[in-house]
Parts: C-alpha cells; structure tokens; sequence
C-alpha cells in the first residue's frame, strides 16, 4: 500500500458497524501526525502515573520530528505536564486535557479558564471514591477525571454519577476507556486539531490523526474534514477512521516506517 493515495479512500459509514479496518499507508503526501497518547502510544494501565517513558517510543518520535520538519504533535486528554513526562518532551507541539491546554510549535502555551464547575465535580467525585477502593480521581484543575480500571463493578454507577452531574453543572461529558470525564465545555480533540492546522508547521499538510478511544471521534472528523484521516487503533467499532492498526506495537512499527513524498 506504499504508493496509495489515502485521499483517494471514500470514508467509512458510521451507521453500520465496521469491518476490520485496512492498514495505513506509510509513504504519505506532506503528512501531519496527531497521536493520542494512552492505547495508542503507550499501552493502558491501572493507574495514569502506571505509565511511563519508554525508549523506543521517544526515538520514534524524535525522529518523525525531525523527519517531517515538525508536523507532528500529541493530542491527549492527560495535562501537558503528564505528556511531556511520559514522552520524554520529545515533542513541541502537544495538546492536553481534550484541547483544553495547547502548547504550539513556537512553544507559546494557551490554557482555557476553568469553568468553576470542575471544583464541585472534583468533590463528588472523591466523595464517591473514599469507599470504593480502586476508583481514582484525577484533578486536572479544567477538568476532573474518575477513573474505575481497578474497580469495574463500579461502572455503572460511576457513569450514571457522572451524567447525573453533567446535566447539573452544564460540564461536559467525556467518556473514555473505563473512565469518565467533566471537563470545561468548548474544546476537544477535533477542535485541538483544527487549530493546530491553522498554524505552522502545519498549515497546508495533510492531517492524520491516530486513536482508540471514543474522544478521538472528533479528531477522526476534523482530519477529514480538512482532507486527511483517522487511524483507529485496536478493535472494529461504528467510526469516523478509515483506517486501523491493531495495538500499540503495531502503532510504534507504522510510525517508525512513515516516510514523506512528493
């Protein structure tokens, strides 16, 4: 598939569920890279602070830095901090908190205002957590995050808690991989990309965004809709991605063997 056109593939419809999605092409024209961080870079884990640096990861994007003249950045929903420590700040451009936190090539930082909200989720959220072991919340000051890897039989109540509060505080809702999120509303991953592309390195290059998770929904459409695609990394699901990689090896592996045409 090296000589493939990926703007020549007709995106996928979402009404029906996909089939097992085709791998990406690696030789791209003037590509743009955005990667989630967690499922996509580096593998899930109990714990946010489970994850850490791993050399491989590191050197791989250190070299697509320099191999595709910066056009490449991380779109997360962990802080800038957390993606800077856990790739090594191999990257400038980075995006955290589902776009809440935007740090450019140039290096200038924007962080939206914290809607007051987050502080009264923040509580309820450790309130809800003080008798059930396993369940983690994260205080990512714009955002608050509960996290219940280490105790899926509270699934439920944990998503059903967090609707509740969404409906109460005008938050938005965010639901991942086995947490839920009430972040300042007005961004996300789609917008973080958006605005990235409107800047340099980016500007004019074709946008690729690559994700596992239902945040990254939003990522797949704004790539496409600016004339480039998403990458859904691990199992078939409804998706806005044409394409698909099966885990974070194999994430690592198409990365490291990106190369840039004419």
């Amino acid at each position: 598939m090296s000589g493939h056109d990926p703007q020549a593939v007709s995106p996928p419809d979402r009404s029906t569920l996909a089939q097992a999605l085709p791998t990406p092409p690696s030789c791209l024209r003037r590509p743009a890279l955005f990667l989630d961080l967690d499922g996509v870079l580096a593998p899930l884990a109990p714990t946010p602070e489970a994850v850490v640096p791993d050399p491989r990861r590191t050197a791989v994007l250190r070299a697509l830095l320099d191999r595709l003249d910066g056009r490449i950045a991380i779109i997360s929903g962990r802080t800038l901090a957390e993606i800077d420590r856990i790739s090594e700040a191999a990257l400038r451009s980075a995006s955290g908190v589902h776009g809440l936190e935007r740090r450019s090539d140039d290096g200038t930082v924007v962080v939206d205002e914290a809607a007051p909200a987050v502080r009264t989720a923040v509580g309820v959220f450790q309130a809800f957590a003080a008798d059930r072991p396993g369940v983690i919340v994260e205080d990512k000051i714009v955002s608050a995050g509960l996290h219940f890897r280490g105790a899926q039989d509270q699934a439920v109540a944990a998503r059903d808690l967090a609707a509740r509060l969404a409906d109460h505080t005008g938050l938005s809702l965010q639901s991942g991989n086995l947490v839920v999120e009430l972040k300042t509303p007005g961004t996300d991953k789609g917008t973080a990309l958006s605005a990235f592309m409107a800047e340099p390195p980016f500007a004019g290059a074709v946008p690729v965004m690559v994700g596992d998770d239902l945040t990254d929904e939003h990522g797949f459409e704004a790539a496409a809709a600016l004339g480039g695609f998403g990458v859904l990394v691990g199992p078939s699901r409804p998706t806005a991605a044409r394409f698909g990689l099966d885990d974070v090896a194999a994430v690592l592996d198409w990365l490291d063997s990106v190369t840039e045409v004419p």
